[in-house]
């Protein structure tokens, strides 16, 4: 199952990365990109200084080659107008290629950024041959020795608070600052806000409605708690965060919880959201004992968001993917509320 859903990730960084990220410092790596102009209004903003978990980082000029690593920052970086030189491969909901539907939909045909290769550790020498002149890394799972390394190449940007956990509006705000693109974050949110305003106008049955997010995947029922970027925007449709969420909740420093199968009687709410990767994990669910037993399931209040590209634009959604997602999210919602 994809990362996004679950855990938090850690890894460590060997000598020999270092040594690789220097020597191709000290060689002046080149990339085939051409420079984007730079936006001559925004540059004035700059230097810009951006405060994250590891410290901060200044950021002296305009970037015109962006680097993204982790999630979301190279969807809110196409949103706002700039296309990366470099960003990561998605192997959750992206094609044979790494790129998630909606990016190739910004592309529009154009050329493609390069890919960065499919890997748990920033990909030190590849990052280093798109010569950027920032790494944005602020939705991530980067440790405080891999932005060390990171730095040596390019200003970075890490998350604010803890890895993988940076609220979505967040990071788009994050993501226009570093590129001197404020006005047009604001834009995006305010666009944003209104679709889901629009949303929340036009299904009236989901005001006050609970709801409970979860996932049931490899034996593990997993249930996200209100910090968690998907809950936070499908309850800005209208929807109150169940009870029994917060009542069952056992780790408060994560996004979501573990619940024992003993346990789902328990988990009330006028409505069930289950993600699942494909249609038969979503079955296997909703046709299982332990779930028979859900108020939920007995009352046919439950929604399946099916897929892999679907699941990832609303979970959790980003500036790009939340548009993209949104309509066929509600339409499923609105079914089960019914």
């Amino acid at each position: 199952m994809n990362w996004r859903f679950f855990v938090s990730r850690h890894f460590t960084v060997t000598l020999a990365a270092a040594a690789s990220i220097l020597a191709l410092g000290l060689s002046g790596c080149t990339a085939g990109a051409a420079d984007p102009a730079p936006d001559t209004a925004a540059s004035e903003s700059f230097p810009v200084i951006i405060e994250h978990a590891f410290g901060q980082t200044t950021i002296d000029a305009q970037p015109t080659r962006v680097v993204t690593w982790g999630w979301g920052s190279a969807d809110d970086a196409f949103a706002l107008g700039v296309t990366p030189v470099a960003m990561p491969f998605q192997s959750y909901g992206g094609d044979a290629d790494g790129v998630l539907p909606w990016i190739t939909e910004a592309l529009a045909g154009e050329e493609m950024p390069v890919i960065l290769p499919d890997s748990d550790e920033p990909p030190y020498e590849d990052i280093a041959a798109a010569t950027p002149d920032v790494i944005l890394a602020a939705y991530s799972g980067i440790t405080e020795q891999e932005y060390d390394l990171l730095s040596q190449i390019a200003p970075v940007v890490a998350y604010p608070g803890d890895a993988w956990a940076t609220p979505w509006r967040d990071l788009i705000e994050i993501t226009g600052t570093a590129l001197g693109k404020n006005a047009e974050a604001d834009s995006l949110l305010a666009s944003i806000d209104g679709q889901i305003a629009d949303q929340a106008a036009a299904h009236p049955e989901f005001a006050g409605k609970s709801i409970a997010l979860a996932s049931d995947s490899a034996g593990t029922f997993y249930v996200y708690k209100k910090e968690d970027p998907r809950v936070d925007f499908t309850l800005d449709l209208g929807f109150v965060s169940a009870p029994a969420v917060d009542d069952l909740a056992t780790d408060e420093a994560s996004f979501y919880y573990t619940l024992s199968y003993e346990q789902l009687d328990q988990l009330s709410s006028d409505l069930l959201v289950n993600f699942g990767s494909t249609r038969e994990e979503s079955d296997a669910f909703l046709t299982a004992s332990y779930a028979q037993a859900m108020p939920q399931v007995q009352a046919g209040t439950v929604a399946s968001p099916v897929g892999a590209a679907f699941i990832s634009s609303v979970s959790p959604p980003t500036g790009l993917s939340l548009s993209w997602g949104l309509a066929d999210y509600v339409a499923l919602l609105a079914a089960a509320v019914k």
